[in-house]
């Protein structure tokens, strides 16, 4: 009898291991799989019974959350929705997150280890931290002035701090109310519907997603190639250039818009956008060199972001001479998102240095203490310095007394580059309107904000479209305010 028991006891004492092993198993092994599993709604549950932290701008939150005392509890709720989408994203129930509510997710909903009180307290305890804050570098008066300048047209506006990287402004229209895709409801998927059928498309981040055939504003670049690889040393000596100019191995001759392009100096060719001189001048500095001085502004560099994700802007490594040409003026492949254009101003204000932009200063807990900050960071030496002071040199005469007039701000030393972008089969499309510029107070040692521009208005008539008419006045409103 005895030996029966001890028998019972053992497959007993056996049933309880192999039932702590199952537990085990369960709640160490395979926990994550459990956790992830789309079928688990306690998940979910838990990342909204508790109100996402905020995003800032000049230390106020554009974003908040709203108790609907439902399962999921809390959803989100947006200040000036579609002035901030392009920073914000979304953050919705059914269509997750993008953007800044994508990039910082998990000090917003509280899953960062970072905010915990002790280092793997959540961890032991299994608690969610309250929401942190994301603290932005956006100024709210710049991105006021974006946004009207464009108005009710399609475009983008990206404003820099070339000293430090800091986006000022990040502007993407037409926009829309992000908060039309917060909570559960027919409404919201309603809306996602309409949204993405929308031929304007406005959920696209025209600023940081679309790229676009960056026109003259791309003869920043050679100009730049050119004046490094020391194809031109004199900035008013002749070009040595024909107007109209036949691309190499071709019939076709490229003419230009103004009068007094042939043999003209960089000087006049910049300041009056000649296509001919900077076609050849593309050709004659090489493929070699200009890739890569584009390459060292950020052309063809993927990878970036702020923290938001940026698609690459390109330029092509394997052409023949007339391709080559046409890319010299921003034409061909070449393709360039507006705050890459942003990045290019910035560096000739910056003294040929390229800072890594940034979009978050820094993140705290929900009671203010820091989490992270973001420093400034140096990708890149774009170009020689002195090189840089002959391009900002080019870029003053444009405003002054060349195409880009309408970005003059009284008092302030004003430097730009218009751009009018030919695209579609055959160059059929109506033409993208380009300006990028810096802006320097006086007594200011360096400029204090670089600016691109791009309109595409596919309502405007193809010959009202230029940079410096369409795209001008914005910059100058951009830069008046963020100097303000």
């Amino acid at each position: 009898m005895t030996r029966h028991i001890r028998h019972a006891a053992a497959f007993c004492a056996l049933l309880l291991v192999a039932l702590l092993v199952n537990a085990t198993r369960v709640q160490v092994v395979d926990s994550q799989a459990y956790d992830d599993n789309p079928a688990n709604r306690r998940t979910a549950i838990a990342r909204y019974d508790q109100p996402r932290g905020d995003i800032l701008v000049d230390g106020e939150p554009v974003t908040g959350a709203k108790d609907t005392g439902e399962q999921l509890r809390y959803e989100r709720t947006y200040r000036s929705g579609p002035l901030y989408a392009p920073v914000t994203g979304f953050a919705s129930q059914v269509y997750g997150t993008t953007f800044l509510e994508h990039a910082e997710d998990d000090v917003l909903s509280g899953t960062d280890p970072m905010l915990a009180p002790l280092p793997l307290w959540n961890d032991i305890t299994r608690a969610r931290n309250p929401g942190g804050e994301v603290v932005t570098t956006i100024r709210a008066a710049v991105q006021r002035a974006a946004y009207a300048g464009l108005g009710g047209k399609k475009g983008a506006v990206a404003a820099l701090d070339p000293a430090t990287g800091k986006v000022l402004a990040l502007v993407s229209t037409p926009s829309y109310d992000p908060e039309r895709l917060a909570g559960t409801g027919s409404a919201v998927t309603g809306a996602w519907a309409g949204l993405n059928a929308d031929p304007d498309k406005p959920m696209l981040n025209r600023a940081l997603s679309q790229t676009y055939p960056p026109g003259s504003t791309f003869k920043v670049v050679t100009a730049a190639a050119a004046l490094d690889a020391g194809e031109v040393t004199d900035l008013d000596a002749d070009t040595r250039s024909p107007a109209p100019y036949t691309l190499p191995g071709t019939t076709t001759r490229l003419a230009n818009e103004v009068e007094g392009c042939a043999n003209a100096s960089l000087r006049y060719a910049f300041q009056w956008s000649c296509n001919t001189v900077f076609a050849k001048l593309g050709v004659d500095t090489g493929q070699d060199a200009m890739a890569g001085t584009a390459k060292k502004f950020g052309f063809d560099t993927p990878g970036l972001r702020i923290p938001s994700p940026v698609a690459t802007s390109t330029f092509d490594t394997a052409m023949d001479d007339a391709q080559l040409a046409l890319s010299a003026i921003g034409q061909y492949d070449t393709r360039a998102t507006p705050l890459q254009m942003a990045m290019v101003s910035a560096a000739v204000a910056g003294g040929g240095s390229v800072k890594a932009p940034y979009l978050v200063d820094r993140t705290t807990t929900d009671d203010g203490d820091t989490v992270a900050s973001t420093g400034t960071r140096t990708l890149r030496q774009a170009m020689n310095p002195g090189t840089a002071v002959q391009l900002r040199e080019l870029m003053t005469d444009v405003v002054e007394k060349g195409t880009g007039r309408n970005a003059a701000i009284e008092g302030v030393t004003v430097g730009g580059k218009t751009g009018t972008a030919q695209h579609g089969i055959g160059n059929a499309g109506t033409p993208y309107a380009w300006f990028i510029a810096w802006a320097q107070e006086p007594g200011d040692a360096e400029p204090s904000v670089a600016v691109a521009v791009v309109v595409e208005d596919a309502s405007a008539d193809r010959s009202d479209i230029s940079g410096g008419g369409s795209a001008a006045p914005i910059a100058k409103a951009v830069m008046e305010a963020a100097l303000r």
